[in-house]
């Protein structure tokens, strides 16, 4: 089992205006499905691969068992980014945002305000693409916010291996907390995707082009780091 990270020590200085926002807005997103039904909002508002892949423009689902036909809200393509604040459950939204709470502040200080919430929506971008590309006939829509939080969590790989994150570790009825490395932890977490179970449900290909999109894309976004100034003495 990946240990749950709980916080890291790497500081920042200043407020992760983004990274509240983004939360902020995903907070709101899963409130609307509640009011408006989970199930109908995410058929709504979700990535459907079969309708983004063979192009279709006005997509209905037509349900037979529950008597229903889902009209997508949104035009196909803009689906892709409406998908990114939808969320299946409770532990889908809380999940998704602990994760990007704990690793977003550090990787938007990085690359400052505006290029942070560019990299974020690429990432999202691509970890949709992937999935689409993995699942071309599937009329299941994909949701979540996962993708383009692998991009962060790819970015702050390569920004701060060696930040050490505490996680709290369960082993059967061993519980307790530990310290481990970001490169660690992080890559423990890629690789667990390629042994998620057939059929989980978990949109797993989208975290992992998420992810690979987050290393390639970070050095492109993050500011460089201005070399450490020698103290000048004057008398």
């Amino acid at each position: 089992m990946i240990p749950l990270p709980i916080r890291d020590d790497n500081p920042t200085s200043r407020t992760p205006v983004v990274t509240y926002a983004l939360i902020g807005l995903n907070v709101l997103a899963w409130f609307f499905e509640l009011s408006n039904g989970v199930f109908q909002s995410t058929f709504q508002l979700g990535a459907i691969p079969q309708f983004i892949f063979h192009g279709v423009r006005d997509g209905v689902i037509v349900l037979q068992r529950q008597s229903l036909q889902l009209h997508q809200l949104v035009p196909w393509p803009f689906s892709i980014f409406t998908s990114m604040f939808m969320h299946g459950s409770w532990l889908h939204i809380i999940g998704n945002m602990w994760f990007l709470y704990i690793f977003g502040d550090n990787v938007e200080e990085a690359m400052g305000r505006a290029k942070y919430l560019v990299f974020y929506l690429v990432c999202g971008v691509a970890a949709a693409g992937a999935q689409i590309l993995a699942s071309a006939d599937s009329s299941f829509p994909m949701v979540g916010a996962s993708g383009a939080i692998a991009g962060v969590l790819g970015a702050y790989l390569i920004l701060y291996p060696h930040a050490r994150v505490k996680c709290l570790w369960v082993l059967i009825i061993f519980i307790t907390f530990i310290w481990v490395p970001a490169w660690l932890l992080l890559g423990l977490w890629f690789l667990s995707q390629f042994f998620l179970p057939m059929g989980s449900g978990v949109a797993w290909m989208a975290h992992v082009g998420g992810f690979v999109a987050g290393l390639a894309l970070v050095k492109l976004f993050a500011r460089r780091r201005q070399p450490p100034q020698r103290p000048v003495w004057v008398n």
